[in-house]
């Protein structure tokens, strides 16, 4: 284990931690200000948007620039951004519009961050490695942090709307200060057009037929699962009758999945091979929300269920990114992870809304209903597409080009 290995870790707690408080603030301070789903909805819109408007141009960024200054970058954005959200929350100034952009802001530098961490992963680890790692950077990420983040989050509202702003700017500060400390390769100065090498990562990724089966699974993924997330407020306050303090400890149970997970994920690599990881990953995926939607509205009850729900999220979510750093040329990695995000998670926004209108014209359960029919479509198309024989010819495809 390397020492930039370590120090890529202590900038993810930070930066997470960061994260973490201001995307369960975010919710929380628009329930506050409107409890209309579409207008809620909105909310995730906006943050999901910077996944499909600036990821290509993120990835040539992140291939031409030294990766670590691209993430220095990225924290010195969130930096500013909650600073700005503490001080008109704490003025009592903070409208939906100004939270709309607030959000935006806040996932475009995400989208910064995470692209070149993803990209410096295998800089630091050995290839045989990367599933323990990609698992190990998802804990600290969605897992250690917000096991006090989410349920702190709703507590510091209560104390003052703008406090987990300010706390979020500090931990964003301590990112930026331990990102600059990585050393990281050295990139060579690019003679192509801008559009030339974002043209290159997006066709490597579509042309390769594991990573674009890969690609289009995300992105069904991703919409549904941005219905249902857009929706968890409102299904916490008025379906199980939760405050924000319980909303925060619901958000704590997803935590709870990703980190039991991240202790067998590896083992469940080594032991079933990629494909099969990923089938059982999905298949087992489609099951929660529909108990979501049919389950009795008792808050201990579906915090079990959203801890089965990421753990199986995990799983998946760690094969999804190995492969696409195992099957990818390190100049190109950079465009190729952030290419994905854009057509995974692209799909997002709608996603967030499809679900404020489901929401509004059926029901909070509705939401779930419909998040279950299409992770359920999403099982089949894994199962056929992601086959042991498909990640051997992609292999020996990647191995010959080598």
């Amino acid at each position: 284990m390397t020492s930039r290995w370590v120090r890529l870790q202590a900038v993810a707690v930070s930066g997470s931690a960061c994260e973490g408080l201001l995307l369960a603030a975010l919710p929380l301070l628009a329930v506050s200000i409107t409890t209309d789903p579409r207008e809620v909805s909105l909310v995730n819109v906006a943050g999901q948007a910077p996944w499909l408007l600036l990821s290509l141009f993120a990835g040539v960024l992140i291939d031409r620039v030294r990766r670590t200054a691209v993430l220095a970058w990225a924290y010195a954005v969130q930096v500013g951004t909650a600073l700005v959200l503490a001080a008109i929350t704490t003025a009592g100034a903070l409208t939906l519009p100004a939270l709309l952009v607030i959000a935006f802001v806040i996932t475009s530098a995400q989208v910064l961050g995470d692209g070149a961490s993803g990209a410096l992963v295998p800089e630091l680890v050995e290839p045989d490695r990367l599933a323990h790692a990609n698992a190990r950077l998802t804990v600290i990420d969605r897992g250690v942090v917000q096991f006090i983040v989410p349920p702190a989050t709703g507590f510091l509202i209560g104390v003052g709307t703008g406090v987990p702003a300010w706390l979020a700017a500090a931990f964003a500060l301590a990112a930026l200060v331990l990102a600059r400390r990585i050393p990281s390769a050295s990139v060579v100065a690019a003679r192509t057009h801008p559009l030339r090498d974002l043209s290159a990562g997006l066709t490597h990724l579509v042309r390769t037929p594991l990573l674009r089966s890969i690609t289009i699974n995300v992105a069904l993924g991703s919409f549904a699962a941005s219905a249902g997330s857009s929706m968890l407020v409102l299904y916490a306050t008025q379906v199980l009758h939760v405050g924000s303090v319980g909303y925060g400890l619901l958000l704590t149970c997803l935590a709870i999945g990703w980190v039991l997970s991240s202790f067998v994920v590896q083992r469940i690599v080594d032991r079933l091979g990629y494909s099969w990881s990923m089938r059982l990953a999905q298949g087992l995926g489609a099951v929660a929300p529909l108990l979501l939607a049919v389950l009795p509205p008792w808050p201990a009850l579906i915090g079990l269920v959203l801890v089965f729900m990421t753990s199986t999220v995990l799983v998946w979510n760690v094969c999804s990114q190995s492969s696409r750093q195992r099957f990818t040329p390190a100049p190109l990695l950079g465009r190729v992870l952030t290419s994905h995000r854009a057509l995974a998670w692209g799909l997002t926004p709608l996603g967030a809304l499809t679900g404020g209108l489901v929401a509004a014209h059926w029901s909070l359960r509705g939401v779930w209903v419909m998040v279950a029919a299409i992770q359920a479509v999403s099982a089949v198309l894994v199962w056929f597409q992601l086959s042991p024989e498909a990640f051997r010819r992609t292999e020996e495809l990647t191995a010959a080009e080598a």
